[in-house]
């Protein structure tokens, strides 16, 4: 451009959602008296206090004024206009337990059927993806709600790129899907039977992982399908995906907003951001940010002193 003389200006995000400050947390404190509380449990709903504006799917901790150790969780269910207990499963959904308030929130979200879009967002290590790998699992193979449960993840590399694989298309997408694998086969267990049970389930057609390259012009109906990484993701093609959903699908995105490695979009602009500010205060739809890192002490500790 300085050689031509000709203008050229840095490629300006739009910041039309406003600051990062601003983001839709999915989840509200309230400050209540020890027989609200109380009446919660009793009742199993309860209307929100006079005064609190809550949106359709909001979770809410109710908090005792007079004893903070007194407290409850719900969700606001925006059909019967009242705070509602959250889905619990009394036993382990393929291992899995939900280890902070957080994760009990996800957890409702995921299992909810009434709940079509599900936005997790946290950083590494808060449990995005196991959590909606063990739900989509549990939906799919216990429950038999979905046909199939549909992995699928943007291909960004992060720094400098390796170049061209070697290959068929499985061996070329092997290296960006093995997050994944690691993650299904910790949920099979720890054995080396679990890389079997995994292959056995894609080749029986339960289990898909594939990229979202080819996803336009595609209709996918009755399926779990989960986005891994949609931070990565431009609004325009978030929206390509989500209306790729046919009746009876499911769709979960899941993101870090600090782990962007695509260039041209940032925190505030990209399409996980969008997605989750316009679907926000919809019954069909439900948002959860994830801070409590579980994965370990040293991750909790590099997610945030790096």
């Amino acid at each position: 451009a300085d050689v031509f003389k000709i203008t050229a200006k840095d490629y300006e995000p739009d910041q039309t959602l406003g600051t990062e400050e601003d983001f839709y947390s999915g989840r509200k404190e309230l400050s209540v008296k020890t027989n609200f509380i109380d009446q919660f449990y009793e009742d199993k709903k309860i209307t929100p206090p006079e005064g609190a504006k809550l949106l359709a799917n909001q979770y809410v901790i109710l908090k005792d004024i007079s004893n903070p150790n007194h407290s409850a969780i719900g969700r606001y269910s925006k059909a019967e206009q009242c705070i509602v207990p959250l889905i619990s499963p009394t036993e382990s959904i393929w291992g899995i337990h939900p280890r902070n308030v957080e994760q009990s929130f996800a957890f409702d979200a995921l299992l909810n059927d009434e709940v079509l879009f599900v936005s997790l967002v946290g950083k590494a290590g808060t449990g995005k993806t196991l959590l909606a790998l063990a739900a989509g699992l549990f939906k799919t193979l216990d429950e038999g709600r979905f046909q199939r449960l549909l992995v699928s993840r943007p291909i960004f590399p992060m720094g400098k790129d390796i170049g061209y694989l070697p290959g068929d298309i499985e061996q070329k997408l092997n290296p960006w899907m093995q997050p994944i694998f690691d993650n299904v086969e910790f949920l099979m267990g720890a054995d080396k039977k679990a890389q079997g049970r995994t292959q056995e389930l894609i080749h029986q057609g339960m289990l898909n992982i594939e990229p979202l390259t080819y996803i336009r012009g595609r209709s996918i109906p009755n399926q779990y399908l989960i986005v891994d990484e949609s931070q990565n993701l431009t609004p325009h093609e978030i929206k390509t995906i989500v209306t790729r959903a046919g009746e009876g699908t499911k769709v979960v995105l899941t993101g870090d907003r600090h782990q962007i490695d695509n260039p041209y979009i940032d925190a505030v602009n990209s399409g996980l951001s969008y997605s989750v500010e316009k679907f926000k205060g919809y019954e069909i739809a439900a948002h959860i940010a994830l801070t409590k890192g579980e994965r370990s002490p040293l991750a909790e500790l590099a997610a945030n002193v790096l």
